[in-house]
């Protein structure tokens, strides 16, 4: 389980986050909502270590990771699949899954693991095809089975379904089912696609100008007009 306690950011005099806090259980899809630029994507990077906390705790099984490097949360269980995807271009399908493994020793890492394959069989298809050679839909479904390559405890989403068709969407919203129903793992979604987030809600997280201002159960949302609180 990942926890959130309290967490203040800054970019130079600005305060982004404000004593935000959040619980991930296991088996559950935890959902950030609101609008451009509350500071959602700012707080996953604070997740990762990608940027700094200035204040508060986040807890991965109880224990402190807030001063852990990015490489060290990896290692510790936690994957990301930023917005934008971040693939690598150059590299077949097959090399980029692999890369993911790379917190496993060496044998471990020279094969990606059948499972990922049944759950995304596009990728099979293309395993030596260059990243870059993928479509958009394709490339996030790569980016998300990078992610799980390295057998995360937690999953983090930025965004899976920006410029994504719908057939795919729909694709990655059954993943994400899937890996909520396995029980083994914590997913957190930051989405501005209401519907597919209220879809895979377990509990969710309302951001407004870096705090929370409304958290409650996934179920919840339609009667506590969540729609109409994060709407653009």
């Amino acid at each position: 389980m990942l926890e959130v306690k309290d967490v203040n950011q800054f970019y130079g005099g600005s305060h982004i986050l404000r004593d935000v806090s959040l619980t991930a259980p296991i088996g559950e899809c935890s959902v950030v909502l609101g609008r451009n630029g509350v500071g959602k994507t700012t707080l996953l990077k604070c997740l990762m270590g990608i940027l700094p906390i200035k204040s508060g705790q986040i807890l991965l099984d109880g224990q402190d990771i807030s001063k852990l490097s990015p490489e060290q949360r990896v290692r510790a269980g936690l994957a990301y699949v930023p917005q934008g995807r971040d693939i690598f271009s150059t590299l077949t399908v097959e090399e980029n899954i692999l890369i993911g493994m790379a917190k496993f020793n060496s044998k471990k890492a020279k094969q990606v693991p059948s499972h990922l394959y049944e759950i995304f069989p596009i990728l099979e298809e293309m395993k030596y095809r260059r990243g870059g050679d993928l479509s958009g839909g394709q490339q996030q479904q790569l980016a998300i089975a990078r992610a799980l390559a390295s057998e995360p405890k937690v999953l983090i989403l930025d965004e899976p379904t920006e410029g994504i068709q719908p057939s795919i969407i729909k694709d990655i919203g059954r993943v994400i089912e899937c890996l909520t129903q396995s029980s083994k793992m914590s997913i957190i979604l930051v989405e501005q696609f209401y519907d597919f987030a209220e879809q895979l809600a377990d509990n969710y997280t309302v951001m407004e100008r870096g705090q929370v201002v409304d958290q409650g159960q996934g179920r919840e949302m339609p009667n506590k007009g969540i729609r109409d609180l994060v709407a653009i």
